[in-house]
């Protein structure tokens, strides 16, 4: 028990030295300096986005930015030729004409800035309020330019808020290195297993094998041989690989301090994967799934014409949409609940200018922090398991034999 309550009091007082190194450092809009009042909302949409850094605590690790512009080609470099500055991923320099902000990529509208490498401030005092500025601008060599640029790169036509925009963006941004990382340590891990089972044939797992043989033979009793019958051997590999990546993706955006990567949250993460069981389900339907989903049989044809078969064939593509929101919802607002409780800490403080209420608000928000961070990591095997059983149903259903036969005969 005094062990516990120790390391509690060390995750409550590495919540106290955050909270004391992010007043002193004034966050956007912070009163301290004269901004405008704090907004919660910035930090949180900023902590679920995607970025073009990597962030680690107080480090910003560069990545390789690729970029693409209709009718200039592709743009390669480093994101470390922005200058990037901490805390808030911001860029001291443009390098021909994308800026960093907020540790993401944007273009400027402006077709005249200068090519190549351009200074936009001494340090992220300067950047602050430059970007926050009602009409960023900057004058070099005696001409004035405007700092007005286009969002962030992103293809999905203005549905959920974005568009197509005059770039397109390839880099391997954050998501992407964590799930290369989670690939590389789970692939390490898994095999590593399997030769240790068989150095070790016929003899009790032990260490790591006890914990995930259990979590392997739930999958496989509990939920494959359930819903998939006899094709659950040849299933099993494709539900277990989902269940752990899923699994361990949930679980590296908990880690504290290392980047709280929202990969499950990023709602082109959950489509793919929801699109690959789209794929696998259609692959694997037979006759008897088809031909209940085009043309129920023994059913009057108005009847499925109108009503019956647009039914089943919207429900078709309608399932994974809900798999892929219901993972983007749950992961996204767990992580944004957990900001938005840190930031309270600057809406009673001020922002700063009433440093007794932030530290006092700092305790409970602490203490809420860690508590959403234990339903979190409850919720992290929840989601991976319902989107597992869920695509186990949706594959039982397409590879399901017809009944009729033996119905009748009884």
């Amino acid at each position: 028990m005094l062990k516990i309550n120790y390391k509690l009091f060390l995750l409550f007082f590495a919540g106290l030295m955050a909270t004391t190194s992010l007043l002193a450092d004034s966050p956007d809009g912070a009163d301290a300096d004269g901004h405008a009042a704090y907004d919660p909302a910035a930090p949180a949409f900023h902590h679920i986005s995607d970025a073009n850094v990597y962030s680690i605590g107080p480090w910003q690790i560069p990545l390789p930015c690729i970029m693409y512009v209709p009718g200039e080609g592709f743009h390669t470099f480093s994101s470390s030729q922005f200058g990037i500055t901490t805390p808030h991923g911001d860029g001291l320099y443009a390098v021909d004409r994308f800026v960093l902000i907020g540790g993401r990529v944007k273009l400027l509208k402006d077709a005249n800035f200068p090519m190549g490498k351009v200074e936009l401030g001494k340090d992220h005092h300067d950047l602050h309020h430059l970007w926050h500025a009602e009409n960023p601008a900057k004058t070099l060599n005696g001409q004035n330019f405007n700092l007005a640029f286009h969002d962030s790169s992103t293809a999905d036509g203005g549905v959920f808020g974005g568009g197509i925009t005059p770039f397109y963006d390839f880099s391997i941004t954050k998501n992407v290195v964590s799930m290369m990382l989670v690939c590389f340590f789970m692939g390490w891990f898994f095999i590593g297993m399997a030769r240790k089972y068989a150095r070790t044939e016929g003899q009790a797992p032990s260490g790591a094998q006890s914990l995930f043989e259990t979590i392997i033979v739930f999958i496989q009793d509990e939920v494959a041989k359930p819903f998939l019958g006899k094709d659950w051997e040849r299933l099993l590999p494709f539900l277990l690989t989902l269940f752990f990546f899923i699994l361990g993706l949930n679980l590296w955006g908990q880690v504290p301090f290392f980047g709280g990567a929202n990969v499950t949250g990023n709602l082109a993460v959950t489509m793919v994967l929801a699109f690959v069981t789209f794929l696998v389900v259609l692959i694997n339907g037979n006759k008897h799934y088809w031909e209940h989903m085009l043309w129920m049989p023994g059913v009057p044809s108005v009847l499925k014409i109108l009503i019956l078969t647009p039914v089943e064939v919207l429900g078709m593509f309608i399932k994974p949409i809900t798999l892929a929101l219901r993972l983007f919802a749950n992961i996204t607002a767990g992580h944004m609940v957990m900001v938005i409780f840190v930031a309270l800490i600057f809406l009673f403080g001020n922002a700063g200018a009433n440093p007794a209420a932030a530290y006092g608000t700092a305790v409970g928000s602490t203490l809420l922090t860690l508590f959403m961070m234990a339903i979190e990591l409850l919720v992290a095997f929840i989601q991976a398991f319902v989107f597992t059983i869920l695509t186990a149903s949706y594959l039982g259903a397409a590879t399901e034999e017809a009944h009729h036969d033996h119905e009748g005969a009884h």
